[in-house]
C-alpha cells in the first residue's frame, strides 16, 4: 500500500484530513480518466511483475497480446515489469496500441518502455478501477496476490452484473489448477452459482484465447474501429 492508503486505513482521522484524502482520490480518478480517455477499446492483461524476458509466461503474454492487438484492441496493463512489460511489448511489436496504469510504490515501480501512454496512480483501488473501466476482456496470467485480487474483482463485477459479461481468460492451466479446483469447491458448497464457473475460460492455447475474445467482444457487442476523437486543447488534452 502507498503511504496515504496506510494513513487512511489507520482509522478515523480529523475531518480535514479525511476531506483532503477524498479530494486526493478524486484528483487521481480525474487524472486517470483524462489520460485514458482516447485509448479506445482495451483488453487488460494481469500478471506477475517478477518474470523476466525468456520466461515461458513472459513469452506467452507477449505473443498473446500481439495477437489481441491485431484484432484492433489497445493492450492495457499495470504498466510495470514482468508480464505487464511482456503484454505491452507484444502490442508494440505488431504496431498495436499499448498503454498502462503504473502504481506509485515506496520502492518505485518504474513504467516499462513499451507503452505509448501511461498514467501514474497513487492508489491501488483507483488503478484497478481504471484497468477495468476501459476493457472488453481480461487476461489473467500467472501472478501473485495482486493478480488474483484483480482477477476476482473483475469476476465479481461480471457475476453481479455491475459490468457486462466480458470474457475472462485464464492462461497457464498448470499454474492455476488449484484456483480452478477451488472455484469448483465453491460451486459444490453453494457459495457461487453453478453458472459462475462458466464466466471464464482456462486454456494454454493462444488461438483459442484470441477466438474466445473475438467471439465474445467484437461479434457480441458489434464493435467497430474507434472513431478518432479530437482532444480539446483548452482542456490541455493530448
Amino acid at each position: 500500500m502507498t503511504k496515504p492508503e496506510i494513513k487512511f486505513l489507520e482509522g478515523p482521522q480529523s475531518r480535514w484530513k479525511e476531506f483532503k484524502f477524498a479530494v486526493s482520490v478524486l484528483f487521481e480518478f480525474i487524472k486517470g480518466l483524462r489520460a485514458l480517455h482516447f485509448v479506445g477499446p482495451c483488453v487488460t492483461v494481469f500478471g506477475s511483475a517478477r518474470f523476466k524476458e525468456g520466461h515461458p509466461d513472459y513469452e506467452l503474454a507477449r505473443k498473446l497480446s500481439g495477437k489481441i492487438a491485431q484484432l484492433g484492441f489497445t493492450i492495457i496493463t499495470g504498466g510495470g515489469p514482468g508480464i505487464m512489460e511482456a503484454a505491452n511489448r507484444g502490442a508494440r511489436e505488431v504496431g498495436g496500441r499499448s498503454v498502462g496504469c503504473n502504481i506509485e510504490l515506496p520502492h518505485e515501480q518504474v513504467p516499462n518502455p513499451y507503452m505509448d501512454k501511461w498514467v501514474n496512480i497513487k492508489y491501488f483501488f483507483v488503478r484497478k478501477t481504471l484497468l477495468i473501466k476501459y476493457s472488453y476482456a481480461f487476461v489473467v496470467m500467472p501472478g501473485g496476490f495482486g493478480t488474483l485480487d484483480e482477477y476476482f474483482e473483475a469476476l465479481t463485477l461480471i457475476q453481479t452484473k455491475m459490468i457486462n459479461g466480458f470474457p475472462v481468460i485464464i492462461m497457464d492451466k498448470e499454474f492455476h489448477k488449484n484456483i480452478v479446483e477451488h472455484n469448483e469447491v465453491m460451486k459444490a458448497k453453494g457459495t457461487i452459482s453453478p453458472a459462475d464457473t462458466e464466466l471464464f475460460l482456462v486454456t494454454d492455447d493462444i488461438d483459442e484465447a484470441v477466438l474466445y475474445i473475438q467471439n465474445n467482444t467484437i461479434q457480441k457487442y458489434n464493435l467497430r474501429p474507434a472513431k478518432k476523437v479530437k482532444p480539446f486543447a483548452w482542456l490541455f488534452e493530448r
